[in-house]
């Protein structure tokens, strides 16, 4: 594995999310605001750039949540992740809903040595908060991405509103996390991802924000990116 393929890699985040897997496709439990949020995602990819007959690449791909919603849109999706048990539930799940993805225990940065790899869209979401050099992960995405193609990312923001809903609400009081899913250090300004985006040749061309309701299950997208938010990243237009 070269360096920049380590940086993805936290294998005690991996372990974490490997021993949830078998609840992933559980509407009801830890990935609950996942199942909620997740056609907003989709739906703010599909938006943005077209799918069918389109190669698409999910980094993080957990359970296979988004993967299913893409490849739904007629796009050729391949998903990786470096938890075995996710991607074993993710294959069962697809297989039993007559999806073809092809999914794959893999560090997405291994991608970046064959320059068949690459793909038109490439999706990264939730994972960011969770490596330990966001932004070398980002400058390893945008590798990825064929030249005109779209990179897109959620993460969540920086800040006291962000550490009161995200973790304290989400975890300890309403239990709508695992306690220790986050950690508050490794949430993500906007502008830091701005400025990492412009070191690897890419702007963000949007932002939008992800509200989720605990309390009525309901999500949607705003122009409010305080705790939770999507990006659009496109290669800077040669002047």
């Amino acid at each position: 594995m070269n360096s920049t393929a380590q940086t993805a890699v936290d294998p005690a985040e991996v372990a974490k999310f490997d021993a949830l897997a078998h609840r992933f496709w559980d509407e009801a439990g830890e990935f609950k605001p996942l199942h909620r949020l997740n056609p907003l995602r989709a739906a703010y990819v599909a938006a943005r750039s077209p799918l069918a007959g389109r190669r698409v690449l999910d980094v993080g791909c957990g359970g296979g949540l988004l993967a299913e919603a893409l490849c739904r849109q007629g796009a050729t999706v391949t998903a990786v992740d470096m938890a075995p048990s996710m991607i074993e539930v993710a294959q069962l799940h697809a297989a039993e809903a007559g999806l073809a993805i092809d999914y794959r225990v893999q560090d997405a940065g291994q991608l970046l040595a064959n320059p068949a790899e690459r793909f038109d869209v490439v999706c990264c979401m939730e994972m960011l908060e969770h490596v330990p050099d966001p932004a070398a992960v980002l400058a390893m995405l945008a590798g990825l991405v064929k030249p005109g193609g779209d990179l897109f990312v959620s993460t969540i923001n920086r800040n006291a509103k962000s550490f009161a809903l995200a973790i304290v609400g989400a975890e300890y009081l309403l239990r709508l996390l695992p306690r220790g899913t986050h950690e508050y250090a490794r949430f993500i300004r906007p502008a830091e991802l701005a400025r990492w985006a412009r070191g690897c040749g890419f702007d963000v061309t949007d932002l939008a924000g992800l509200d989720y309701d605990p309390f009525t299950g309901r999500c949607r997208q705003s122009t409010d990116v305080s705790v939770n938010y999507m990006a659009h990243l496109r290669a800077e237009t040669p002047q």
